[in-house]
């Protein structure tokens, strides 16, 4: 019996393959997706938030500035946005949540009631902490692209974690006004319990938008199981300006905002 042999893979495949996500990647990045977001029809003006508050908070290595776009059309809905205020999301997670609690009780006192939260990746899961330990000030979660059942499934951001955390093996925690995300952080004592309380039930009704075609994170742990699962097809930096993925926010916004039950898990 002839044995078959393996298929041979051209060495260029795997270059080629890095470099056409790279592209998905940083073309949204850029704003070469923004043109096309304001065309589509779910840019337009809507009175539909009722002035609820909305925390929006950016994703690994994002600051506010970040998620001006996402702000802007919450606020063109009738929504009240708030930046997170966190600086640049580098920082201890354990650190971060704390802050991050601080805003939403703030802007929930600002606004009257309870707040959305909003988080892009690694925002998504800041967000999460947030919505378990504080359920009273969350009124819905939304987590965009957010490894919730794995924070370190994000191998497009593999060299980016090494870096910081060399960097504060070194003592270089001013960089962020405070402790910068470490070895502790990632495996350590902090690393197990951020997991454990990623994994912690969700009271708030809370929708996970994730892409198979995402470049940064592994898809599959975003499929948190206590909030209703949505695909779309763009990029990680791309869920910025995805037309489809605003479409799928639109009416479960709307529906926090206006008291109702929302959508939970699938």
């Amino acid at each position: 019996m002839a044995v078959s042999e393996p298929p041979i893979v051209h060495p260029l495949l795997g270059v080629r393959d890095a470099a056409r996500t790279l592209s998905r990647e940083l073309a949204p990045a850029v704003g070469l997706g923004l043109p096309a977001l304001l065309r589509h029809p779910v840019w337009a003006r809507a009175d539909e938030g009722g002035g609820a508050g909305v925390v929006v908070v950016p994703g690994f290595g994002g600051a506010d500035p970040a998620m001006a776009t996402l702000r802007r059309w919450l606020s063109r809905r009738g929504y009240r946005p708030s930046p997170a205020g966190l600086g640049l999301n580098i920082g201890c997670t354990a650190e971060l949540v704390d802050r991050l609690e601080r805003r939403v009780e703030d802007h929930a006192l600002a606004t009257g009631g309870p707040v959305v939260l909003v988080g892009h990746s690694r925002g998504g899961c800041l967000g999460r902490l947030v919505a378990v330990r504080r359920p009273d000030l969350v009124r819905g979660l939304a987590m965009l692209g957010s490894p919730v059942l794995d924070p370190l499934d994000a191998p497009g951001a593999t060299a980016a974690l090494n870096l910081l955390v060399g960097l504060s093996s070194f003592g270089l925690s001013s960089l962020v006004g405070g402790g910068l995300l470490d070895e502790d952080c990632l495996r350590g004592a902090c690393g197990v319990t951020t997991t454990a309380a990623l994994a912690a039930p969700l009271r708030p009704p809370a929708v996970s938008i994730y892409s198979r075609s995402d470049g940064v994170v592994g898809w599959r742990s975003c499929l948190d199981p206590g909030a209703e699962c949505v695909e779309v097809g763009s990029s990680h930096a791309g869920m910025g300006t995805d037309p489809a993925l605003y479409a799928v926010l639109a009416p479960r916004l709307a529906a926090w905002a206006a008291g109702s039950p929302g959508t939970g898990a699938a």
